[in-house]
């Protein structure tokens, strides 16, 4: 099935790889409940949706794509989520947003089975999605600090420096401290390990109890939270979710499929320059995307973290079928993960780390060039500050060929790029948002 012998490995490498990959992601099901539960969802439906998510994705990519590839919920769309839910003052509750990720993720289902997804990959320009990425990385980096209490409000600037002598910042900061130390080894799970470390000073500095045991059933109490289209694309309506949509369809679309052809190219599987079973690949995302909204969780990814497995010897998809086993075990222990979770300088230093490995992507626009500069760094400020991928991504949008037109070179420009710019203009002057 997975053709072990044509892409000389064996079963214990693959396996050895699939874990691998799954102690570098792992902090997912612990961070993904704390963020999505700052939207009022509750801890169990987050973290067994998930889960879920996780394992119809990464299932699909070992069965039907053969790929060493990992699919979870995304880090910075799950924080945009939230922040469009409490940005919203009680006019959007997480149902009505989950609607909007369930429409993004049948879209993405349709242009993952034409060849539109192709032709809107290639209209956004380079510069724009390395921003869009530094830009993410920034707002959830931001996050991360907040929840931990590292940088506190204030009325003088907005923003300062909260009191380090706490003991949940003190504690994030010593968080943050041994898992820095375990990236810098280049320890796989550097940033799982982290956690559990953080875990054990919190457990006996009373700061982490265990007050409901370790391991349960798992459940979802709230069940299939949306399933039908036609109502999620009237509450998509209702509510003018148009640029959330956009966001999370275009985010989701372009990094999923970079993430996915660096990870092929690291493992060695490109031929001639393209990437064999592109879309069985693709529809693993859009699928578990679509699953997930309809259980409780944000739009899902393919993770950069299967590199780690790839670095392993991972070079089909029984060492994704080992990681979407490893998750489906994990619904097991849904009660440590919820006390873990609930400690926020357990998790804020991942959310702080993964920012910073984000934020990388900044050094691949291209500076030099101010019409190509100016819109990219509108999306990288605009996003933390305004706390909303869509907002960020719709100045960049705007001023993008706008800067085209005024330097002469407006013909450069993809016609869907100008659409998107009317769209968004539209969206930030007129409709909610």
């Amino acid at each position: 099935m997975f053709h072990l012998k044509e892409n000389n490995t064996t079963i214990k490498t693959e396996v050895t790889a699939g874990m691998t990959t799954f102690l570098t992601m792992a902090y997912i099901v612990i961070v993904n409940p704390v963020i999505l539960g700052a939207a009022g969802v509750p801890f169990d439906q987050v973290f067994l949706a998930t889960i879920i998510a996780a394992a119809i994705g990464t299932l699909w990519m070992a069965l039907a794509a053969n790929y060493p590839i990992a699919i979870a919920p995304g880090m910075g769309l799950n924080a945009y989520f939230t922040s469009m839910v409490l940005g919203s003052n009680g006019a959007i509750d997480y149902v009505t947003a989950f609607a909007a990720v369930f429409v993004a993720g049948l879209i993405f289902v349709l242009l993952s089975l034409t060849s539109l997804r192709k032709v809107l990959i290639q209209a956004i320009p380079e510069n724009l999605k390395h921003a869009i990425t530094a830009g993410i990385g920034l707002f959830i980096a931001f996050i991360g600090m907040r929840l931990s209490g590292l940088i506190v409000a204030n009325e003088a600037n907005l923003v300062g420096l909260g009191d380090l002598t706490s003991p949940p910042v003190a504690l994030t900061l010593l968080g943050l401290l041994i898992t820095v130390i375990f990236m810098s080894l280049n320890i796989n799970g550097g940033i799982f390990y982290g956690m559990i470390v953080t875990g054990i000073v919190a457990f006996f500095t009373g700061q982490l109890k265990f007050e409901a045991g370790f391991i349960k059933l798992p459940s979802l109490p709230e069940g299939i939270l949306i399933w039908n289209p036609l109502e999620a694309l009237q509450l998509v309506v209702e509510f003018g979710l148009y640029g959330v949509v956009f966001s999370f369809l275009l985010v989701t679309l372009f990094d999923t499929t970079g993430t996915m052809i660096g990870v092929a190219k690291q493992a060695g599987l490109m031929k001639d320059n393209k990437m064999p079973r592109m879309r069985q690949a693709l529809l693993a995302d859009s699928f578990a995307a679509t699953a997930g909204a309809m259980v409780g969780t944000s739009p899902t990814t393919a993770y950069v973290e299967s590199t780690a497995g790839v670095a392993a010897g991972g070079r089909t998809g029984l060492t994704s079928f080992t990681v979407a086993v490893l998750f489906i075990l994990a619904a097991f222990f849904g009660p440590l993960v919820g006390s873990l979770s609930s400690v926020a300088a357990i998790t804020a230093p991942a959310l702080i780390i993964v920012g910073s490995l984000m934020i990388g992507a900044v050094k691949q626009v291209e500076w030099e060039k101010f019409d190509e500069a100016f819109p990219s760094f509108l999306i990288v400020l605009a996003m933390p500050l305004t706390s909303s991928i869509a907002t960020g991504i719709a100045f960049g949008f705007i001023s993008y060929p706008l800067m085209k037109i005024f330097k002469g070179k407006g013909k450069s420009v993809h016609p869907i790029l100008y659409v998107f710019a009317i769209l968004f203009t539209i969206q930030l002057l007129i409709a909610p948002h």
